[in-house]
C-alpha cells in the first residue's frame, strides 16, 4: 500500500482543471498533454523499480485487452459515423425525424431511445456508438446543442448499463456480492426509474427551449430514397438490440452505408474508402486518451495506490449505513482512477462483500450501490469510454466541444447518484432476505 502512488491522479486533475479555469475554456487544454504530465510524475516519483521496469508497466497498461477493445470500437465508430454522413444517411434521418417527431421532443426522445436500447443490449458504449451519429444529425437542422444531444445519449446509455440483466456491471456486482440478478434489479429500479423520469423531464424542457432553426421545413415530405439511406442506422440499432457484438454491428453498418452511398451517387468506391479512413483518423485523440489512461492506471495500481485507497475507506466503516456509503465512495474512487466501471466493481466488490458481512449490511443493496457508483462516475468522467465515444462521434460530424462541456449536459448520472444517497440515508430500498447473513 502506498498513498503517494495516487499523486499522479492529483497531478492530472490539478493540471487539467487549473489550466481550464485560467483559460476559461477546458477545450483549450489538451487532455492528452494532461495525461502525459501525470504519467511523467508517476514515472519519476515512483520508487522501488527501475525506470525501464516502470516503462514496461506503462506499456502493459496501455496494451490491456479492455483498452485495445475500446480503441477498436472507437475506430469503427468513427468510420461508421463518417461514411453514414457522406452517404446522405444523416440528411435522410433528419427529414424522417422531422416528419415523425415534434422538434421539442427530439432530445427527450433520444434519451428514451438510448435508455431502451442500452437496457436491452447491456452495453453503454455500443449504445452510444449506434445512436450518437443519428443524434448529431439533428444538431444543425433543429438548432440544438450538440453537447445537449450527446448528453442525452450518454445519460440514456448509463441508465441501461446500470439496470440491464446482461450488463457487465450487473454481472460483476451480483457475482461479487453473491446475490441474485433479479433481486438486484428490483432494488435498482426503485432508484433508477425516478431519476430517469426527472432526467426525461429536464431534457424535454431543455430541448423545447432550444429548437427553432428551420433549415429543413417541419413536415417536409420524405422520399423512398430517405427510407433506404437510413437503413445503416436501422441495421445498427436492430443488431444492437439483438445483442450482437458491437464490433460486428459497426462493421456491418459501415459496409452497408458505403454500399448505399455508392449506389445512390453521393460517393464512388474510392470516395467511400477515403471517407472511412478519415473517420478512423478523426478518432486519433480519443484513442490516445484511452491508451494513456490505461497506462497511468497500471502504474498507480502497481505502485500500491489502489490498494491504499481501498484500505483507507474500509477503515471509516462502522455500521450498515456507513458500509453502504463506503461501498459507494470506494467503487466511485476506484472508477475515477480506472475509467472503467466494470473493472472498478471487480476491484472494490470483494472488499465491499467482506465489509457487508462484518457490519451486517444487505448484500442486495450493496450490489445495487456499487453498480450505481460505477455508472455515476463512468457517465461523468471526460476520459471515460462513454464520453470519449460521444465526443469523438461529434467531432467526426463536425462539432467540437470538450468532455466537460458534454458532462454539463449529462444529467441522469447525477440524478442517479442523488437517488442512491437518498436510498441509503432513508433506507428506502426493500429489505433483502439475504440481509444479515
Amino acid at each position: 500500500m502506498n498513498a503517494f502512488a495516487l499523486i499522479p491522479f492529483a497531478v492530472f486533475a490539478v493540471f487539467y482543471v487549473t489550466l481550464g479555469v485560467v483559460a476559461r475554456d477546458f477545450y483549450r487544454v489538451p487532455m492528452t498533454v494532461a495525461f502525459l504530465v501525470a504519467i511523467a510524475s508517476a514515472l519519476f516519483l515512483g520508487k522501488g523499480k527501475k525506470f525501464s521496469e516502470k516503462i514496461e508497466i506503462l506499456a502493459k497498461g496501455m496494451g490491456n485487452q479492455d483498452i485495445m477493445l475500446m480503441c477498436l470500437i472507437f475506430i469503427l465508430a468513427g468510420a461508421f459515423a463518417a461514411v453514414a454522413k457522406a452517404s446522405g444517411a444523416v440528411d435522410s434521418a433528419v427529414i424522417l425525424a422531422r416528419v415523425a417527431i415534434p422538434d421539442s421532443f427530439m432530445v427527450a426522445g433520444l434519451f428514451l431511445v438510448s435508455s431502451l436500447i442500452s437496457l436491452a443490449v447491456g452495453t453503454s458504449c455500443g449504445t452510444i456508438a449506434a445512436v450518437a451519429p443519428i443524434a448529431m444529425a439533428f444538431a444543425g437542422p433543429l438548432g440544438l446543442s450538440p453537447a445537449l444531444l450527446a448528453g442525452a445519449i450518454v445519460s440514456g446509455a448509463m441508465f441501461g448499463d446500470n439496470l440491464s440483466m446482461i450488463s457487465d456491471t450487473t454481472i460483476a456486482a451480483t457475482r461479487t456480492q453473491g446475490v441474485d440478478m433479479r433481486d438486484k434489479f428490483i432494488a435498482n429500479v426503485a432508484l433508477a426509474v425516478p431519476a430517469a423520469m426527472v432526467a426525461l423531464f429536464i431534457y424535454l424542457i431543455a430541448g423545447s427551449s432550444q429548437t427553432g432553426v428551420e433549415t429543413i421545413p417541419a413536415g417536409a415530405a420524405a422520399s423512398f430514397k430517405d427510407f433506404v439511406l437510413i437503413l445503416p442506422y436501422v441495421l445498427v440499432l436492430l443488431l444492437a438490440l439483438l445483442g450482437m457484438n458491437v464490433v460486428i454491428v459497426l462493421l456491418l453498418g459501415t459496409v452497408l452505408a458505403a454500399l448505399l452511398g455508392v449506389a445512390f451517387g453521393p460517393m464512388n468506391f474510392w470516395g467511400a474508402l477515403e471517407t472511412a479512413g478519415k473517420g478512423t483518423l478523426d478518432m486519433s485523440e480519443t484513442l490516445t486518451i484511452a491508451l494513456l489512461s490505461g497506462g497511468l492506471f497500471k502504474l498507480v495500481k502497481e505502485a500500491g495506490g489502489i490498494e491504499w485507497l481501498t484500505y483507507a475507506i474500509a477503515r471509516k466503516v462502522s455500521g450498515p449505513k456507513s458500509c453502504e456509503l463506503g461501498a459507494f465512495f470506494l467503487t466511485g474512487l476506484v472508477n475515477l482512477f480506472t475509467a472503467n466501471n466494470t473493472v472498478a466493481i471487480v476491484i472494490a466488490g470483494p472488499v465491499v462483500r467482506e465489509l457487508g458481512k462484518k457490519f451486517k449490511a444487505d448484500p442486495v443493496k450493496l450490489a445495487g450501490i456499487i453498480d450505481i457508483a460505477g455508472c455515476f462516475i463512468q457517465g461523468i468522467i471526460p476520459y471515460g469510454a462513454q464520453i470519449l465515444i460521444a465526443t469523438g462521434v461529434a467531432r467526426s460530424a463536425g462539432y467540437e466541444f470538450s468532455g466537460f462541456g458534454l458532462v454539463s449536459c449529462t444529467y441522469y448520472p447525477f440524478l442517479l447518484a442523488l437517488s442512491a444517497f437518498a436510498g441509503i440515508l432513508l433506507s428506502s430500498l426493500r429489505k433483502s432476505p439475504e440481509a444479515g447473513k
